[in-house]
C-alpha cells in the first residue's frame, strides 16, 4: 500500500531524474546553440539560405572522421548478409525515419529480398508520417520491439540516434547485442549510452544545429550519408555493383528496364537492341544477362556461375570463389 511518504518520495525521484536528463540534454552539442545563427529570425530569406548552407558544408568533414568505422560497419554487414543474416535499423524521429528510408531503398536498389535490410521504427510504421516521439522514452518498447526480430550472431542491428541517449534505441541496441548479434550506433554526439551499447560507434560531429536541437537538419544528414555508405558499401562487396553500375537493379517498372538496359550496353559496349534481347533471354535478370555476355556462356551456366559466386557478378564472370 502506498503511503503519502512513499509517493513523495517516489515524486521526489522523478524529480531529480528529469533534473538529471534535463543537464544531460544541455551538455550534448546537438542541442547547443550555434553562433553563426544569432538573430536568425531577424535574417532575410537569402541570408537564412547561406547560412543553413555554409553548416551544412561542414556535415561532408565531420563523416569523414567517421570512416574507420563505417569501413567496419560495411563488412560486418556484408558478411552478415551473405551468411544469411539481416541488417536490421532501430531509431526514433527523424533518425528512424532517415533509417526507414534506406532500409526501403535497398531492394529496388540491389534487389535485396525484404527481410535482409529492415528498419524498426519507434512508434511503428505510422511515426513516419505523424509525430508519436513519446515512444522513444521507453526502454521497455525498444526490447520489445527488437525481441520481435529475434536478433542472433547472424544480424546486424544499427541504432541510429542523432542525441546518442535516446532510451528507446540503446535499450533495443543492448538487448540486441546481449543476444549475440553485431551492433553498431550512429550518433552526433560524444560519450553517449549508446557508444556503450554497441560494438562499433560511428560519431558523426556535426556541432549545434542552425536552429538549436532541430537535428532533422546537419545531424540527420549526416545520418543519412553514413547509411547510405553502410548499404551501398556491403552490397558492393557482396558484388551486386559491377564497376560503379547498379548490375543487381530490380527491373519492377518501365524506369528500372530502361536503367537495366542502359547498363548492360554500358558494361558490355554493346547496342541497344542486343542489350534489350539478351536481357529477354536471361529471364529479365541483368547480372544473368552481364554473366552471358562477359563470360560468354548460356543462361544456365551464368546462373551456376552467380550461384556459386553469392550472386557477385564479377567473381561470376571470372568463375572465382568468393572471398570477404
Amino acid at each position: 500500500m502506498l503511503t503519502s511518504s512513499t509517493i513523495q518520495e517516489t515524486a521526489g525521484a522523478q524529480t531529480n531524474d528529469k533534473k538529471s536528463q534535463a543537464s544531460l540534454l544541455q551538455q550534448l552539442i546537438t542541442e547547443g546553440q550555434n553562433e553563426a545563427s544569432q538573430g536568425f529570425d531577424t535574417k532575410s530569406a537569402l541570408e537564412i539560405a547561406r547560412i543553413i548552407n555554409h553548416e551544412d558544408a561542414k556535415v561532408a568533414a565531420a563523416v569523414k572522421k567517421a570512416i574507420p568505422e563505417i569501413a567496419e560497419v560495411i563488412d560486418q554487414v556484408a558478411r552478415s548478409l551473405r551468411d544469411g543474416g539481416r541488417l536490421i535499423y532501430i531509431g526514433a524521429g527523424s533518425s528512424g525515419r532517415i533509417a526507414a528510408l534506406d532500409a526501403s531503398e535497398c531492394p529496388p536498389s540491389y534487389s535485396t529480398a525484404p527481410g535482409q535490410v529492415q528498419y524498426i521504427m519507434a512508434g511503428g510504421p505510422k511515426a513516419l508520417a505523424s509525430a508519436v516521439e513519446v515512444n522513444e522514452d521507453s526502454e521497455e518498447l525498444g526490447q520489445r520491439d527488437i525481441a520481435r526480430r529475434r536478433p542472433t550472431r547472424k544480424d546486424v542491428v544499427v541504432g541510429v540516434s542523432a542525441s546518442g541517449r535516446t532510451p528507446y534505441v540503446v535499450a533495443a541496441v543492448a538487448y540486441a547485442r546481449a543476444r549475440g548479434a553485431h551492433t553498431a550506433a550512429v550518433t552526433c554526439n560524444h560519450e553517449t549510452p549508446i557508444a556503450g551499447a554497441a560494438d562499433i560507434c560511428i560519431i558523426a560531429d556535426v556541432g549545434p544545429e542552425v536552429i538549436s536541437g532541430s537535428t532533422r537538419m546537419k545531424a540527420s544528414t549526416a545520418q543519412k550519408m553514413i547509411l547510405n555508405m553502410i548499404t551501398t558499401g556491403a552490397m558492393t562487396r557482396l558484388g551486386y555493383v559491377y564497376e560503379n553500375l547498379m548490375v543487381n537493379v530490380h527491373m519492377q517498372n518501365s524506369k528500372l528496364v530502361e536503367r537495366g538496359i542502359r547498363i548492360l550496353m554500358s558494361a558490355c559496349n554493346i547496342d541497344r537492341e542486343t542489350a534489350v534481347q539478351t536481357i529477354k533471354s536471361a529471364g529479365r535478370s541483368v547480372p544473368v544477362a552481364l554473366v552471358m555476355l562477359k563470360a560468354k556462356v548460356d543462361k544456365p551456366e551464368a546462373v551456376r556461375r552467380l550461384a556459386k559466386s553469392d550472386g557477385n557478378v564479377r567473381l561470376a564472370i571470372e568463375d572465382n570463389v568468393l572471398e570477404l
